[in-house]
């Protein structure tokens, strides 16, 4: 399968814009995806968000293995940060709002004391597709915010006044330039948060339902109707002709009757309903990613809170003064700078 990598112009201006609009809010809300956190969350935006409160909220739990989901809580625990299993189409917002006011105290307190009713400012923040228009539309009660459900929607900033206290900014969906775990970057497209168009739809069809297949055989083959045996066809006999390999979506077109003219499988309609269903939570609730996998222990991605004060490379070293740049000589007194 080709590499897969994803980062339109769009997203290198939403990098620019959020450094400097950083500046001007009380804390971060970051949004995952339940079902695999760690591939769903831009190391780029450690370095970003670097001295800010920060709020992990593990969206679309409702699509994700419950007692996954419960590991990952623990791990991100463990860790310093304080996540929240939430579902935007349907959870209640009381633990949100109640973050939210634990992580501006310090800043409306300050604000109070001067006799002042400060307004909490927040940017929402994540990858395309994890649900951040929607997760600002379930606080505020109502559609506000543009959402959809696949990547790229969000192209501008918007800011949403929630309460009379409270505002939060809805930003575009951002990658980081360069996928280089391409573990990560196929459950990335699994997940939708790369725009279909730019992939091997058949090949990233046929990766997912072998994924799916490893986590919940069962559910698997009920749902496409095809039995273990599929999921690896047997290579065809020879007969003097040349045949392409079948793949378990010839076997799904085969359960479903979806044949073209001459019994050929309709292998485009098969690839969409493979991505589309699992998307939407109808082979059941999978997680494709648990604390302890091998990806998860060997990512670089800081999350503790002491780590993402300073990238560690950018740090001035003990006894080592930072080179002092060589001053252009002055002018003689009523003359000109001499040119170099």
């Amino acid at each position: 399968m080709p590499e897969i990598n994803w980062y339109p112009g769009h997203m290198a201006k939403t990098r620019r814009i959020l450094s400097e609009q950083l500046k001007g809010v009380d804390a971060v809300i970051e949004l995952c995806d339940a079902r695999a956190p760690q591939a769903t969350r831009n190391p780029d935006l450690n370095y970003l968000c670097r001295g800010k409160t920060r709020i992990l909220i593990l969206n679309k739990a409702d699509l994700a293995d419950d007692a996954v989901t419960a590991r990952w809580l623990t791990h991100y625990r463990g860790m310093g940060l304080s996540p929240i299993r939430f579902n935007s189409n349907g959870s209640r917002t009381h633990d949100i709002l109640a973050s939210i006011e634990e992580a501006c105290s310090p800043a409306v307190e300050r604000m109070r004391v001067r006799g002042v009713n400060k307004t909490a400012r927040l940017m929402v923040i994540g990858i395309p597709n994890v649900g951040k228009s929607t997760f600002i539309n379930r606080i505020f009660g109502r559609s506000v915010a543009q959402a959809g459900d696949r990547p790229g929607v969000t192209r501008t900033n918007q800011w949403v006044k929630v309460g009379p206290y409270l505002e939060l900014l809805d930003t575009p969906g951002m990658l980081w330039p360069k996928l280089s775990d391409q573990g990560d970057a196929r459950l990335l497209a699994y997940l939708g948060s790369i725009r279909d168009e730019i992939l091997d739809s058949e090949g990233l069809a046929v990766d997912l339902v072998k994924l799916l297949f490893s986590l919940a055989p069962d559910a698997v083959c009920a749902r496409f109707h095809i039995t273990p045996d599929d999921i690896n066809p047997p290579e065809p006999e020879y007969d003097g002709e040349y045949h392409e390999s079948p793949t378990v979506l010839d076997r799904i077109c085969l359960g479903r009757g979806w044949l073209l003219s001459g019994g050929r499988a309709d292998i485009a309609r098969a690839s969409a309903l493979v991505l589309d269903e699992f998307r939407a939570g109808l082979i059941g609730k999978v997680s494709l990613q648990r604390p302890g996998d091998q990806a998860v222990n060997a990512a670089p991605v800081p999350v503790l809170q002491a780590e993402l004060d300073e990238r560690p490379e950018m740090r001035r070293q003990p006894g080592k003064a930072r080179p002092s740049r060589p001053r252009r000589p002055m002018p003689p007194q009523g003359g000109k700078r001499p040119r170099r």
